[in-house]
C-alpha cells in the first residue's frame, strides 16, 4: 500500500511539474502576459526617468556620437573639460526627462495587443515582448521624445555647433543620418536604452517567474519554462 501511495504521489508531482502554457486558457495567458508587460515597462520607465537613470547606468549611458568624439578630445586637450562633460551630462539628462513620455504609449500598446500578438510573444524568444514594443511604439515615442530632448540640448552652445558641422558631414556622406543632429542622436539612444531595460525586465520574468509580483504572471511565465 505504501508503494502504491508513493507511486501516486510521484505521478501527481510529475504532472504538476509538466504543466505547460497549453494548460492555460487563452484568456489567462493573454491576461498574464499583459500584466507582465505593464509591470516590466513601468519598472523600466521608473528606473530611467529619474536623475542619473541614464547617466549613472553604464548599460544605457549616452556617449557623444562618434562624429563629435574628436571635438570632445580637442576640448579636453585645450583645457575645456567642463564643456565636454556638460554636453555628455546634458544629453543624458535630456533622455531622463523624455522617458516618462513612454509610459502611456507602452500601456496603450499592451491594451491593443491582439491574441495573435500575445501567442507570438509567449512562443517567442527571451525578448519577444520587447520586440513587439519596438515595432508598435518606437516611431511614436521618437516624435514625443524629440522636442523634450531638443529643449535640453539647445541650452548647450556646442550642440548648435555640432548640428551645423554634422549637417555638412551628412551632405558629404561622412556622417550618418541618425547623427545629423545632436537631438536626433540622443532621441535614438534614449529609445535604445528604454528598450534595453524593458528587455532586461522581460528576461527576468522568463528566467525567474517566482520573482514576479503577480500570481497570474508567475503562473503564465512558470508554464513557459
Amino acid at each position: 500500500m505504501r508503494h502504491i501511495v508513493a507511486c501516486l504521489n510521484f505521478l501527481l508531482i510529475g504532472n504538476a511539474a509538466a504543466a505547460t502554457i497549453a494548460d492555460l486558457s487563452n484568456a489567462e495567458a493573454v491576461r498574464g502576459l499583459k500584466q507582465a508587460l505593464n509591470d516590466g515597462s513601468a519598472a523600466a520607465v521608473a528606473r530611467l526617468g529619474v536623475e542619473n537613470g541614464y547617466f549613472a547606468n553604464p548599460n544605457v549611458k549616452i556617449p557623444l556620437p562618434p562624429s563629435l568624439q574628436r571635438v570632445e578630445r580637442g576640448l579636453r586637450a585645450f583645457g575645456m573639460r567642463r564643456q565636454a562633460d556638460e554636453l555628455v551630462l546634458t544629453m543624458n539628462r535630456a533622455a531622463e526627462a523624455a522617458v516618462p513620455e513612454a509610459k502611456q504609449l507602452l500601456v496603450d500598446a499592451v491594451k491593443t495587443m491582439s491574441v495573435q500578438d500575445a501567442k507570438g510573444i509567449l512562443g517567442g524568444g527571451d525578448t519577444a515582448a520587447t520586440e513587439y514594443f519596438q515595432r508598435s511604439t518606437r516611431s511614436q515615442l521618437g516624435r514625443r521624445f524629440l522636442p523634450i530632448v531638443k529643449q535640453a540640448t539647445d541650452r548647450v552652445g556646442l550642440a548648435q555647433q555640432y548640428n551645423a558641422l554634422a549637417g555638412q558631414g551628412v551632405a558629404l556622406g561622412l556622417v550618418k543620418e541618425d547623427q545629423a543632429s545632436i537631438e536626433s542622436y540622443v532621441t535614438q539612444k534614449a529609445l535604445d536604452g528604454l528598450y534595453f531595460m524593458i528587455g532586461e525586465q522581460e528576461k527576468a520574468f522568463r528566467q525567474d517567474p517566482v520573482g514576479a509580483t503577480s500570481d497570474i504572471v508567475r503562473r503564465v511565465f512558470g508554464a513557459l519554462r
